[in-house]
């Protein structure tokens, strides 16, 4: 296996770069090369962890003073356990994964599980359980988590001596590095385990009832502690993120606890008012109360219609917006009664059409008048004048 990097080129900075520095420079990489962002590409999961390992000794100012003056071998007296990198991660869920419902959480040793769960807006409304199948990784059955073939043992590393590095040079020059035969375990895997090919871990579907919070948005996220992952060498399990996307609906608009959507009237319903069942996410209609001379794009409230809010039990409003359909395809009849109708227009004209009109006329008279109206030049005055 190939040396290990310097930390500083790991997260691409400066020796002299400052907390700030590093610490920004780790978050955009732990995102960039996480794991479920890069489901296909095994590369990703050990830069992952190689950025980890990293940001772990340069945040902390006794193990960085170490490492800059001894390098990777200053560390070796205190090689980071499952105990430290979860430290480093507990920072990053905390701020990354932070659950809506409890506030953060961190790792416990074990690497935790992302699911994306798929609704309809009727289901978000609702709210109630969902079974999902959770993919994740548990301790292997058949070696108990060591990785060796049941029946054989772990040995130690015959090059290192079981110490987990090696020294290189002559005389008075000699580096101490990781050896690259164990990775630094100190232990080899002579006979690996069938079933796990010696990772000490297996691929599972863990079948699962999620809650669904009634009046869930989209992009929101839950946190499911000890679904994770259990490491392979025992420890805690890592904990179940749920991501939350709720699919669009084709009638109802949602606007955070509001639902908005277009109900069509005829010309005689906007004219004349009319009462029309609106359909709900309730499952039941409302009635919505067209009043006379309701025009096309005029919005109306319903109280208590939307959807609910989380931890607070308000419910939101259904807003419809009225669009007054002109007809096609006229009956006979139909197309009498509308040149009836438009007659009586043109011959009683009511005051806000007849408003219109004469904007109308004004716009294109207007000019005339106006140059009737106005009074004649004073040059023009005394030559005319007798």
């Amino acid at each position: 296996m190939p040396t290990k990097r310097c930390f500083y080129e790991v997260l691409g900075v400066e020796r002299v770069a400052d907390d700030a520095t590093i610490k920004a420079s780790y978050r955009k990489l732990v995102m960039q090369y996480h794991p479920d962002r890069n489901a296909n590409d095994p590369q990703a999961e050990v830069k992952f962890k190689e950025v980890q390992e990293a940001y772990e000794v340069l945040r902390e100012p006794a193990k960085r003073q170490r490492y800059d003056r001894y390098g990777h071998a200053g560390l070796s007296e205190g090689p980071l356990g499952p105990g430290d990198s979860g430290d480093a991660m507990s920072d990053l869920v905390s701020e990354f994964f932070g659950g809506i419902f409890g506030g953060g959480g961190g790792r416990r040793g074990g690497r935790d599980v992302r699911v994306e769960l798929t609704l309809d807006l009727e289901e978000a409304y609702r709210g109630g359980r969902k079974l999902v199948n959770i993919p994740r990784k548990e301790k292997c059955g058949d070696c108990s988590g060591s990785g060796a073939k049941p029946g054989t043992k772990i040995i130690k590393c015959k090059q290192c001596g079981g110490q987990g590095v090696i020294l290189q040079g002559q005389g008075f020059f000699r580096i101490q590095r990781t050896c690259p035969y164990c990775s630094g375990r100190g232990q080899t895997i002579p006979d690996p385990c069938v079933t796990c090919q010696g990772v000490g871990l297996r691929e599972v579907s863990l079948p699962l009832e999620i809650n669904i919070p009634a009046g869930v948005e989209n992009g929101m996220r839950s946190r499911v502690q000890g679904y994770g992952e259990t490491p392979g060498g025992g420890g805690a399990p890592g904990d179940l993120h749920v991501f939350f996307h709720v699919l669009d609906h084709p009638f109802f608009q949602r606007d955070g606890r509001d639902l908005a959507c277009e109900v069509p009237v005829t010309f005689s319903q906007s004219a004349l008012g009319a009462e029309i069942p609106v359909p709900t996410l309730a499952g039941k209609p409302v009635t919505l109360r067209v009043q006379p001379g309701q025009q096309s794009g005029d919005q109306i409230r319903i109280p208590g219609w939307g959807m609910p809010e989380i931890g607070s039990g308000r419910v939101g409003d259904l807003i419809v917006v009225v669009r007054v359909e002109t007809p096609r395809n006229l009956t006979k009849r139909q197309e009498e009664l509308f040149r009836e109708l438009a007659g009586m227009e043109e011959s009683e004209v009511s005051p806000q059409r007849k408003s219109f009109l004469d904007r109308i006329k004004d716009f294109f008279t207007g000019g005339e008048a106006e140059q009737a109206a106005a009074p004649e030049p004073e040059g023009k005055k005394k030559r005319g004048a007798k």
